[in-house]
């Protein structure tokens, strides 16, 4: 009987040896894979950190009053207000075109319209809310139209013309204080006998499009 107890317990010290040197190896190829993975965690958080930083950066980037308005320094004016104002007979509150940047001659321009909250029309649309007006959106494109027109063959600057009317409207975005309206307009027919046009327009804020008409 001693002799069995003796062999049970020798066995059973033998079991926790292997138990423990299994253990230890475990513990030993697991550690590396914890750390590993932890050293990934840590690698990945940092990238994502630095990403944030950058785009904090970029975000807050002061670039100065000279270097944004350098950001139009290639586009040219072709007709100024005073030339425009020669070749259409609308006046303050109603000459909505302030500038002529492109022009082909009886074919097609692009004109800007600087919006302000010195406009009249912003006392009531909206008192809470300006916006411009979507009709004076349209208005603008025919008037640009108009210096086109205007300098055709069979037309005389500064004559009285009239808006017919517009298909296909649509308006994308609103137009508020402190956007520049940039336009495009393009003469699809001419009637020199009877001074008759078809053209068609579109307007756009920050390069994103405000406003279209496929016929007016």
């Amino acid at each position: 009987n001693f002799q069995l107890a003796t062999m049970k317990l020798s066995l059973f010290t033998i079991c926790l040896s292997v138990l423990a040197s299994g253990s230890a190896a475990f513990t030993h190829i697991a550690s590396p894979l914890v750390n590993s993975k932890a050293a990934a965690f840590i690698g990945s958080s940092k990238l994502h950190e630095a990403e944030s930083d950058a785009e904090e950066a970029s975000e807050t980037e002061f670039r100065g009053a000279q270097a944004i308005s350098a950001l139009t320094a290639d586009v040219k004016t072709t007709f100024t207000l005073e030339d425009i104002a020669k070749v259409l007979p609308h006046r303050y509150p109603f000459l909505l075109v302030d500038k002529v940047v492109e022009y082909e001659m009886g074919k097609r321009a692009v004109g800007v319209k600087s919006v302000t909250l010195n406009e009249p029309h912003f006392t009531g649309h909206f008192p809470d809310r300006p916006i411009m007006p979507g009709v004076l959106q349209v208005e603008a494109l025919a008037q640009l139209a108009g210096i086109i027109c205007l300098q055709m063959e069979g037309a005389k600057p500064g004559a009285v013309f009239f808006f017919a009317g517009a298909d296909g409207v649509k308006w994308k975005k609103p137009v508020v204080p402190g956007d520049t309206l940039v336009m495009e307009v393009e003469i699809t027919k001419w009637n020199a006998r009877f001074g008759i046009a078809k053209a068609t327009g579109k307007a756009y804020t920050d390069g994103d499009l405000a406003v279209v008409v496929d016929t007016m």
